[in-house]
């Protein structure tokens, strides 16, 4: 078909999704590149979702490896978390000092 096409991989949030009670986890999708830009596609879950996080991007899993070790090793814990940003939780920008603004100018 000659489009455009990239595997990636991250974290896919639960914002806006029924709770599950299972810890978020490593997930995969791809990206293809329509119109001027990417869109994500996603046929694992195959319906729109927020809080994609991006760890890398390659031609398939083989390009992107989340970890690569030799010999021993033990992950204890990891833990990420992901949280809807709205309007309403948005902190608005504090004016600077006037000695920063002077190191800034």
């Amino acid at each position: 078909m000659n489009v455009p096409a990239r595997y990636t991989t991250g974290y896919l949030g639960d914002i806006g999704v029924p709770f599950d009670p299972a810890p978020m986890d490593y997930s995969a999708w791809f990206e293809v590149y329509l119109g001027g830009r990417w869109y994500t596609f996603d046929a694992r879950h195959n319906v729109p979702r927020i809080g994609r996080i991006v760890i890398a991007r390659g031609r398939d899993a083989a390009d992107v490896a989340i970890t690569t070790s030799f010999g021993s090793h033990r992950l204890k814990n990891f833990t990420v978390w992901t949280d809807e940003v709205t309007e309403a939780t948005v902190v608005p920008a504090q004016p600077m000092l006037p000695a920063l603004q002077q190191l800034v100018a």
